[in-house]
């Protein structure tokens, strides 16, 4: 190896790894919010407990035993500065004894267009079932950008549900 080359190797190498470190990849997936469900301060729907005990993380859970049909209203995030993305809401799930199906459900609130929903109806839960990982996606194209997202939890039927764990991510479009 000649001279040139071998001092220009270092700075090379450093450049390379300066410019690696600095941007991320096109297909990351980034965490928006994290809800652990820590306490129940911050929950826009006061039903239900917190639950110490059953917990997928150790921190406490929000246990609901829903009588009837129910949509818990979880959190709401604000703006997020997200479009041309995928929004992931996802969120550990754990039912007992649920007739029914018990889903996420995300809204997105958009200035001068109204609301908008996803919905998990592509896997949603029922009977007794332990800790499952469940999410529902949102698509926004460029210039779709949500001034409030609304995480919710939706009960159809009656049974026990924990709900964990709950986060939001930005991901690339498919």
């Amino acid at each position: 190896m000649n001279n040139s080359l071998r001092k220009s190797v270092p700075v090379l190498l450093a450049a390379f790894i300066t410019l690696a470190g600095c941007s991320q990849p096109a297909d990351e997936v980034v965490e928006l919010k994290h809800y652990p469900i820590t306490t129940l301060e911050g929950l826009l729907t006061q039903t239900g407990d917190l639950d110490s005990d059953v917990t997928s993380d150790g921190n406490g859970s929000l246990r609901i035993t829903a009588t009837e049909p129910s949509t818990i209203r979880l959190y709401e995030t604000g703006d997020v500065d997200v479009e041309n993305a995928r929004l992931i809401y996802r969120a550990k799930i754990r039912t007992e004894g649920v007739e029914g199906k018990v889903y996420l459900e995300m809204w997105c609130q958009f200035t001068g267009k109204g609301e908008f929903f996803s919905r998990d109806l592509g896997s949603p839960v029922s009977g007794s079932v332990d800790w499952s990982t469940e999410e529902t996606l949102f698509f926004l194209q460029k210039g779709e950008n949500p001034d409030n997202v609304k995480l919710n939890l939706v009960i159809e039927g009656k049974g026990t549900v924990w709900i964990d764990d709950i986060r939001l991510y930005k991901g690339p479009l498919p």
